[in-house]
């Protein structure tokens, strides 16, 4: 019995097609919360969304929001709803990728906040050695 040819450079996928869609009870509601960075004026809200927008893959496309997902800003926090099932660790990984363009993941740092949300933070620098060297040497 032969089998199917798939056409050369071509690979068929194996599966399920699409996207699980989740009901109105189970949607995903995720948060980033940039208000220390935005307060000093490192950061701009408006650009790390768009950011958002352009990268964030549904159904392993960029820009394939539809009705399924929705990202939008409130003051200088950034929400996410999800009706299909969406990585808190994906959203994670494309505000580090965002920080590291920026040139802010030497003095910012994603951490968890809740179950639900991510906050951008300081690192914590301890100086108290090169403090007490100073006043010695005055």
């Amino acid at each position: 019995m032969p089998m199917k040819q798939a056409k050369p450079g071509k690979q068929s996928l194996k599966g399920k097609k699409g996207v699980k869609k989740l009901g109105k009870k189970n949607q995903i509601k995720l948060a980033i919360d940039c208000t220390h960075p935005v307060e000093d004026g490192i950061m701009n809200v408006a650009d790390f969304e768009k950011y958002l927008q352009e990268r964030i893959k549904v159904g392993g496309k960029t820009g394939n929001f539809g009705n399924d997902l929705t990202l939008e800003r409130a003051k200088t926090k950034i929400n996410l709803t999800s009706n299909v099932p969406f990585s808190k660790r994906y959203l994670k990984y494309l505000t580090k990728k965002y920080l590291k363009k920026n040139n802010l993941r030497d003095w910012l740092r994603v951490v968890a906040s809740a179950k639900d949300a991510y906050e951008l933070r300081y690192f914590q620098i301890n100086n108290d050695e090169s403090d007490n060297e100073d006043e010695d040497n005055a």
